[in-house]
């Protein structure tokens, strides 16, 4: 074949709501995974001019930089009481939260709870990597039993430290709260089952239906000292056991999401 006979087919290319820009996540972590997933999702659904993310305090504090809509830093933790303020003022706005498992678990937990009691119509993606990634690896909420880090060196003691926090169980509890799902960034299936995920929460949010969070299992290959490969393995084998897969809850399945 002559090169003037080749054809090319594209068959993947950067979104247009991901930014061209270097990334200050640290190798093998799965931020940016998540990152490209979301803004897949905001092409898709011809969302991307009207909405606004939401990044409080953590390693994600740089979101901004990394999709094409405007955004608002929020104080650590307060992303979905600032997220909240976003949408009553702007309702036909798309408002995410963007947010750790340090940051939404622990000095974040009423912020969040209380926006899922109040049925608010916004998005939250839910980063759990069991770990305080930016601040020193310390022990977060959903650190795992017996899980060593900075601030547990000698493993996760569940007498005096308790067990983990299983945030997207709490919250599939309250009324308020209409779709809620965990799901993992470790192989290429599950990041096509979080995708899925990710687009439903959002045309929750587009169906004036409530409140919507999904929970990403994903890594932190610097704090945990392992090489990424490695970290995807633990995901599998340490964290989905403990944090299990799937939708939690679905408010809307038995009517369906209207077409957006």
């Amino acid at each position: 074949m002559t090169l003037e006979n080749t054809i090319e087919t594209v068959v993947a290319d950067r979104p247009q709501a991901l930014s061209q820009t270097s990334t200050h996540y640290c190798p093998g972590c799965l931020h940016g995974v998540a990152h490209r997933l979301i803004a897949e999702v905001l092409d898709e659904l011809g969302i991307r001019e009207r909405t606004l993310l939401v990044a409080p305090v953590g390693c994600s504090v740089f979101a901004f930089n990394y999709f094409e809509c405007d955004a608002v830093v929020a104080p650590h933790g307060r992303a979905p009481a600032v997220a909240t303020g976003l949408k009553r003022v702007s309702p036909d706005k798309i408002v995410f939260a963007y947010q750790g498992d340090g940051d939404l678990a622990s000095i974040g937990t009423a912020e969040i709870i209380h926006a899922a009691v109040r049925g608010e119509n916004i998005t939250v993606i839910f980063i759990n990597n069991a770990v305080y990634g930016m601040t020193g690896g310390q022990m977060a909420p959903t650190s795992l039993v017996g899980m060593k880090t900075t601030s547990s060196p000698f493993g996760r003691d569940v007498k005096t430290m308790g067990s983990p926090l299983k945030m997207s169980e709490l919250i599939a509890q309250i009324d308020g709260a209409t779709f809620v799902s965990r799901r993992s960034l470790h192989s290429p299936a599950e990041i096509r089952k979080a995708k899925k995920a990710i687009r439903r929460a959002f045309e929750v949010q587009i169906n004036h239906q409530g409140f919507s969070l999904v929970e990403l299992l994903s890594n932190c290959p610097t704090n945990w000292d392992m090489k990424p490969l490695e970290s995807l393995r633990w995901i599998e084998t340490r964290m989905v056991p403990v944090f299990p897969l799937g939708d939690l809850k679905n408010a809307v399945a038995s009517h369906g999401i209207k077409g957006v």
